[in-house]
């Protein structure tokens, strides 16, 4: 039998209110690119436009996805092998772009590693010395 220490460690593992959509905004904010979809996700981009043209009152979510995965399962995989093509293509597509983007990343980190080294004439033992010293000279003087 567990105690009352697990009961007081229940909400400690949840997330802050808008915690993961900052993360996302900022991402995609910062020119980073989006990760390609799966053979499934190309295949219900096309099939929600088919089904909102038949069902043109219906708005429910829930039943534009259930009923695209109902019909993705009864497809053989000739039926699917267009969307996984398509999904392949967006995959490389991904990597080249993901590729160019890193290698920005890691020249403009490069530019900014040295600036700040350049910003700063004093040696570390200088900025040490301003702060107070070490604590051997901290102890003596008390």
């Amino acid at each position: 039998m567990k105690g009352k220490a697990d009961t007081s460690k229940k909400g400690d593992g949840r997330l802050k209110a808008g915690g993961g959509a900052g993360k996302r905004k900022k991402a995609a904010a910062s020119g980073k690119p989006k990760r390609p979809p799966s053979a499934f996700f190309v295949f219900m981009s096309e099939f929600r436009q088919e089904y909102q043209a038949q069902h043109p009152d219906n708005k429910s979510v829930a039943a534009v996805s259930k009923a695209a995965g109902e019909k993705w399962r009864a497809m053989s995989e000739e039926e699917k092998q267009p969307y996984v093509d398509q999904a392949g293509q967006k995959k490389q597509d991904y990597e080249k772009n993901k590729a160019n983007f890193d290698k920005k990343e890691s020249t403009s980190s490069k530019k900014a590693k040295t600036q700040d080294d350049e910003g700063s004439d004093k040696s570390k033992s200088e900025v040490d010395d301003e702060d107070g010293g070490s604590d051997e000279e901290n102890e003596e003087d008390e």
